[in-house]
């Protein structure tokens, strides 16, 4: 699996003596304890968006801390991550960009040939259509594998695949949670269509708030599998190693059972 990156980073951990709640109650707790700090790394987030990479692993690594209830320092951890991580992360970005490029060629050509009456064009649509779905869903894991694990490219890619066929239920709820949000935006912005006010207030929550909300939503959603299927294998064959590491993803020894994400339908 490789070392996990340091970034010591000292925090309170998750007790797991205390008692459990639903993963929707604790998202939105941490979300709005956190909400200061994270106005702030959004709007970077935007800022920097130009970039391939960068704005990702940023993003990620703030509230992959903040899910696993460590404490983050915020805009200088986002910028920690980026000069640790800009390399690798750069080059991913760039290759995601051609790949979405080429699929929403694909879903245009196809699209067209379908309208034609073509069916080798309908086929076609679907195909790659799914493919999206199952890329989109590869980036839920590609960042927080990136900045947490020292990988090649290839093994990034490969193992964000297995987490969509072997996380499908989180995968859903990560959708659905998303997808809640920009159903409720088009909902306000088509029934407000006319007031410049109420777009106003859309575009500024968009940009200051909705990128943390994604991230951490997508940290709440795949931590548990990645947990499963790499971190515990890792620390089963190598009991005493990166320990500082563990406590940093807030994970103890005689780590606790967490609730799964689908606690959220």
């Amino acid at each position: 699996m490789g070392l996990f990156y340091n970034y010591n980073k000292e925090g309170p951990g998750i007790s797991k003596n205390g008692p459990k709640k639903r993963t929707f109650v604790v998202f939105f707790e941490t979300f709005f304890r956190n909400v200061w700090k994270l106005i702030p790394v959004s709007f970077m987030y935007c800022l920097l968006f130009i970039i391939p990479g960068f704005s990702a692993v940023g993003i990620t690594h703030v509230t992959r801390s903040l899910s696993r209830d460590r404490h983050s320092f915020g805009i200088s951890d986002f910028f920690l991550s980026i000069k640790k991580n800009w390399k690798q992360a750069l080059g991913i970005g760039i290759l995601n960009h051609i790949i979405t490029a080429f699929l929403i060629f694909d879903i245009s050509l196809f699209r067209y040939l379908s309208l034609q009456g073509k069916y080798s064009g309908l086929i076609g649509l679907g195909v790659s259509l799914f493919i999206m779905v199952v890329f989109i869903t590869m980036k839920f894991y590609i960042w927080f594998i990136v900045i947490t694990f020292d990988m090649k490219v290839k093994q990034i890619y490969l193992n964000s695949f297995k987490f969509f066929v072997l996380n499908m239920g989180n995968n859903f709820v990560m959708f659905l949670a998303i997808g809640l949000y920009w159903a409720l935006w088009l909902f306000l912005l088509t029934f407000f269509a006319s007031d410049a006010l109420v777009a106003g207030i859309l575009a500024v929550v968009t940009i200051f708030i909705y990128p943390t909300y994604h991230y951490l939503v997508v940290q709440f959603g795949v931590f548990l599998s990645i947990k499963k299927y790499m971190i515990d294998p890792y620390y089963d064959e190598h009991p005493d190693a990166d320990i500082e590491q563990r406590r940093n993803l807030g994970l103890d020894v005689g780590d606790e059972t967490e609730a799964d994400f689908e606690d959220l339908i």
